[in-house]
């Protein structure tokens, strides 16, 4: 008889166990938003007439201004919306040298790197150059801007276009991936 109880005893604890198991996992499933659902969640601060300087320990990098603004900080990132223009400085003299602007932007808040979004138009003061996109990405660390999707570069003397790109922040020395036309001005 003790080795009937045994048996059972057992038996009932393996099956009590995947019980436990199986509401678990039931309850997990329940917890999760479906792939239909997203909740939007409120952002940790909000505000109106934004700007933000991107600052290095001897000089301003860059002063970006918005429209409007929501930080998420859980996720380490700063959204933008609305009239979003960003003046980049010189290194050496403090001058500005180019100027971008955009409908949107996304800031990681760790890295400083950003996306502009919509219409984006990023001129150079130095050379008159100006790129036109609708994805530009910015690397804080070595100050270059990239994109991938397709670009139109207006020169002094020609209009390029192509799929690919990226530049120094004054425009100067750019690289189109695929370059898909090129037009030359009589102005």
């Amino acid at each position: 008889m003790n080795k009937l109880f045994l048996i059972i005893y057992f038996l009932l604890i393996i099956l009590l166990s995947f019980i436990a198991i199986s509401c678990d996992e039931f309850d997990k499933k329940l917890s999760k938003p479906s792939d239909s659902t997203y909740v939007f969640r409120e952002p940790d601060q909000s505000g109106e007439n934004i700007e933000v300087m991107f600052v290095d320990s001897v000089y301003t990098k860059a002063i970006l201004k918005a429209d409007k603004g929501r930080v998420y900080q859980d996720n380490n990132e700063t959204f933008l919306d609305d009239n979003i223009r960003i003046d980049f400085f010189s290194q050496y003299n403090g001058a500005r040298i180019s100027k971008l602007v955009a409908d949107s932007a996304r800031i990681d808040d760790i890295t400083k790197n950003m996306i502009a979004r919509g219409n984006v138009v990023v001129t150079s003061d130095s050379s008159g150059n100006k790129l036109e996109t609708t994805v530009l990405e910015w690397n804080n660390s070595t100050q270059k801007i990239y994109s991938n999707e397709f670009v139109k570069i207006t020169t002094r003397n020609e209009i390029i276009t192509g799929y690919g790109f990226e530049s120094d922040q004054k425009l100067d020395n750019y690289k189109i991936h695929k370059v898909s036309g090129i037009s030359y001005r009589n102005d």
